[in-house]
């Protein structure tokens, strides 16, 4: 849904593999940086995180922090994604997708275990999916709705039948949803694990740590360090200090206005990675005057979208609800071209000559996008107030209660442009053709038809004005040179470590 961070354009990291996963072996990031040295077994990476779990419990609690650190490397699924996002086989060896969308059937890898030992088998797969498909606490629940059954006709076969062609299920078996677990397990996974992955919980410090230890018997290629220790620390400055002290190997979520400061120390190598990051300026459509398309037209016209990510210190300019990593993304920036005169020329033909509206904010996303949004709307005769508010505040007011006239959040999630198809959600958007398209998208067995529907879906959404996307966000990551393999892109999703190396000294 959206993400929480302490600095706009700048995210936690997360990452996703980068390599097809062949039908002998796990999968693992594309190394983006070179290595100083031969890679050793025995040693420590350490990363710098900023958004801590609350606890573990990945099955019935959401948040990019789980996602970011269990996905990939304590937990696997059927399939995964890469740093691109394309879909690839993980704990199934391959898949078939019959022609009318409607039956998908898995052969799982051989020697798979769980951590405690146990072999997967495709029981434990579909108990894993049925719990999904009934149990409307655990997460994924809603993108099994179209699931008629799961069953297992052998121990390394899966069969899965919907009731009608989605296509998005695929994936959505990426994701939380898609993770299995083992039949009958009695783990407490709010606390500890039973994974299939590289991986395996050694402890967790709470609001401190995070620290993982190469699982020995993994039945892909073992990773490529013996342990990973996560350190979270929420401030900016403080994660700058502790990399540069040496106390991390790798920091996310670099702070634009710091990374200077840690390439100019010679010790690390910065990467610039693509996200699904989409820095939303929310209209209430349903609530005047944003239900006059005109006001909205003129907001979008008056924000000087180069001059934001400028003071912001990293994007790309997003002018649809489709960022460039997902399935129907096309550049929209025909559709707000920045344009102050005919923003005012909406503005007065709307009778708003005078308009004076409210940002609702996160407190946690600081001041830097607001005060460039006062600058721009006071050029074209708005005023704007801005409240910022804790989050479970902005959650209560503007995301479930729909009491708010602008706000902003990022939203993260990849393949969400359904929110736009959803007149119920916080937007408060209801236009009847742009659901239309987006439910023949999900019923498109062609990927490639399908995402044309999403794009004429989305240029809809973007000429009808219904908010303003203010950025497609990146995230900085330093990396020292004896790490290799460590991610860039889609870190807002997750970060598979298994391929990463740390040179010896």
């Amino acid at each position: 849904m959206f993400r929480r961070t302490r600095r706009l354009g700048v995210v936690s990291a997360l990452a996703a593999t980068a390599i097809i996963l062949t039908a002998c072996g796990g999968s693992s990031p594309e190394p983006t940086q070179t290595s100083v040295g031969e890679p050793d077994p025995a040693a420590t990476l350490t990363v710098g995180l900023v958004l801590e779990p609350t606890n573990l419990d990945i099955r019935h609690t959401s948040g990019a922090a789980l996602e970011q650190v269990l996905v990939d490397n304590i937990y696997e699924g059927l399939v995964t994604r890469a740093q691109d996002n394309s879909i690839e086989p993980r704990l199934a060896s391959d898949y078939e997708v019959s022609g009318d969308g409607l039956t998908y059937t898995f052969t799982l890898n051989e020697g798979v275990t769980f951590h405690d030992g146990a072999a997967l088998t495709s029981a434990d797969v579909v108990a894993s999916y049925d719990a999904v498909r009934t149990d409307e606490s655990l997460q994924g629940n809603a993108e099994f709705a179209t699931v008629e059954s799961i069953t297992a006709p052998d121990e390394k076969t899966v069969v899965i039948t919907l009731t009608e062609p989605n296509q998005n299920f695929l994936f959505s078996l990426t994701g939380p949803a898609g993770l299995v677990f083992k039949n009958g397990d009695k783990t407490d996974l709010q606390t500890a694990e039973n994974g299939t992955g590289p991986f395996v919980l050694q402890n967790w410090s709470r609001g401190s740590s995070i620290t993982f230890d190469r699982y020995a018997d993994y039945w892909g290629e073992p990773a490529g360090v013996a342990e990973v220790v996560f350190e979270y620390i929420p401030d900016f400055t403080a994660g700058v200090n502790a990399a540069l002290d040496g106390s991390l190997d790798v920091l996310t979520a670099v702070d634009p206005n710091l990374a200077p400061e840690l390439e100019s120390s010679g010790e690390f190598t910065l990467t610039t990675g693509r996200t699904t990051d989409k820095a939303t300026l929310a209209f209430n459509n349903a609530k005047a005057p944003l239900d006059d398309v005109r006001v909205r037209e003129a907001l979008r016209l008056a924000i000087d979208h180069e001059g934001l990510i400028e003071a912001v210190g990293a994007g790309e300019p997003l002018y649809g609800p489709i960022p460039e990593l997902d399935p129907g993304y096309e550049d929209l920036s025909d559709a707000a071209p920045y344009d102050p005169e005919k923003a005012k020329k909406l503005l007065a033909e709307a009778g708003q000559e005078d308009l004076e509206l409210t940002l609702t904010i996160p407190s946690f996303y600081g001041t830097t996008v607001p005060q460039v949004l006062i600058s721009d709307f006071a050029k074209v005769g708005v005023t704007l107030d801005v409240n910022p508010v804790e989050f479970p505040t902005w959650l209560e007011d503007v995301y479930t209660n729909k009491d708010y006239e602008l706000s902003f959040v990022l939203h993260v999630e990849p393949r969400d442009f359904g929110n736009f198809a959803n007149p119920e959600y916080y937007f408060g958007y209801d236009n009847p053709e742009v659901q239309g398209l987006y439910t023949q998208a999900l019923a498109e067995t062609d990927a490639g038809a399908s995402a044309k529907l999403l794009a004429e879906a989305a240029r809809l959404v973007s000429e009808d004005h219904a908010a303003d996307w203010l950025y497609n966000g990146q995230t900085i990551t330093a990396v020292r040179p004896i790490v290799s393999g460590f991610p860039e892109d889609s870190i807002n999703s997750r970060i598979n470590l298994a391929g990463v190396t740390v040179a010896g000294e």
